[in-house]
């Protein structure tokens, strides 16, 4: 078979160099649609499942929410198993699935089965999907710099205007945004006073849930105008909080300043963002999607960085910490550098050792053409040029010039061979 096709080729030479130079174009475009980034995604083909239910301790997360989800996510179809991690207040599941599986297709029948599973959970849990990200998907970690921002503040402008401006940029699955406060009222109650009012701790919490609401009337038209009339209550200020009726007592209404203090606080935090010792900060993490282009993802983010940059408050900034793109762009620089090196020194150490050109060119050609046609492979397997892959063209360079020069030294001996029997014919007929 393999002599059939060199024969083949030796007689349609023209055929074979159209072809080579079609898959070197071929090649060349795969290049420059290959994927980029640093590190090979190894993580495991898994939907996460999250639940909160603040305030529980997490054995009985455990027994009312983690145990539920878990028994019942565990019956679908090509899942390999499933993880479950219970703590104080929330709840995680790591439904894994077979690695060929689509993940857009895993997470529509995880979110299909916990449509079913969600009426057996204690009433008001509502478990929810995690990103659409693999566990290397942390692309871009930033700080805001406001010195002239409170922490409240910063977290204020990081949730409701970086947040979202940033989750807008195509391939970004998510931005998890950490440090500073979450901003709430907080009601702190006197049971002394409670107990003078002959209040019950329910009647506080239903005045200021009945209190904090907008309810629509109907269209009413007079003049051939249309008003639309409704009722504006949700509370804006602790002045209004304070003054929530929660009973009347001889004709006096009870308040909640009466028997509580509300004031602005922050929400109970675990821990604390520090960077470089110089004191808490407000930012945010970028998840990427599942097979997105981790460079191109990383220089969209920027672009928008900067466009947001415009909209924060005087004397705010953006504080790069962690940039996955610098990485990416020192390891691909290495490599290719590498690469370009063993190129030209293999190059010359065949000239030198072979001391023909046309046979070290017939060597040297096949380095650029196998590396091209290898991208096309990579991109067929959806592999991303990263640090791991690169290394191995890097590597098989040896064995593509080592074959060349096998076959050039074979069809060399070959043709010696054939000349000198042509010598030795000619010498007899001579004679």
């Amino acid at each position: 078979m393999v002599h059939r096709i060199i024969e083949w080729s030796l007689r349609n030479r023209f055929i074979v160099l159209v072809l080579t130079a079609a898959l070197f174009v071929w090649g060349f475009l795969s290049v420059r649609k290959n994927p980029i980034d640093a590190i090979p995604d190894l993580s495991e083909n898994q939907v996460i499942v999250f639940t909160e239910w603040m305030g529980r301790a997490p054995q009985l997360i455990e027994d009312q929410i983690t145990y539920p989800l878990v028994t019942n996510l565990q019956g679908m179809p090509r899942i390999k198993y499933v993880r479950g991690t219970s703590m104080f207040g929330m709840s995680f599941i790591y439904v894994i699935f077979e690695d060929d599986v689509d993940i857009y297709w895993a997470r529509s029948r995880v979110l299909e089965r916990l449509s079913t599973i969600s009426q057996t959970l204690p009433q008001g849990v509502t478990p929810q999907l995690g990103p659409d990200g693999t566990g290397v998907g942390h692309i871009l970690w930033y700080t805001l710099d406001a010195p002239g921002l409170d922490l409240g503040e910063q977290r204020a402008v990081q949730d409701w205007y970086v947040k979202f401006a940033l989750q807008n940029v195509p391939g970004v699955s998510e931005i998890a945004s950490f440090g500073g406060f979450q901003k709430q009222y907080s009601i702190t109650l006197d049971p002394n006073k409670l107990l003078y009012y002959k209040l019950p701790v329910t009647s506080v919490i239903n005045a200021v849930r009945t209190n904090n609401n907008e309810s629509g009337g109907r269209k009413f038209e007079m003049s051939e105008i249309g008003y639309i009339i409704k009722t504006s209550g949700y509370l804006q200020s602790i002045e209004q909080i304070q003054n929530i009726p929660i009973k009347n007592v001889g004709g006096v209404p009870v308040r909640i300043a009466d028997v509580a203090t509300v004031q602005m606080t922050g929400e109970t935090r675990l821990g604390i963002f520090d960077q470089n010792g110089e004191g808490e900060r407000v930012g945010g993490i970028v998840v990427m999607r599942y097979g997105e282009n981790a460079d191109k993802v990383i220089d969209a983010v920027k672009k928008k960085m900067n466009e947001i940059a415009k909209g924060l408050p005087e004397g705010a900034k953006f504080d790069i910490v962690y940039d996955r793109g610098e990485l990416i762009k020192d390891s691909i620089s290495s490599i290719k550098r590498t690469l370009i090196e063993e190129m030209i020194v293999v190059s010359l150490i065949v000239i030198i050792f072979l001391f023909h050109w046309r046979s070290a060119l017939s060597i040297v050609i096949q380095i650029p053409i196998t590396l091209a046609i290898s991208f096309i492979l990579l991109n067929a397997f959806g592999i991303s040029s990263n640090i791991m892959s690169l290394t191995g063209i890097a590597l098989a360079i040896g064995v593509i010039v080592d074959n060349g020069i096998i076959m050039s030294e074979n069809a060399y001996k070959h043709l010696a061979e054939r000349y000198a029997l042509w010598q030795k014919e000619q010498k007899n007929k001579t004679i």
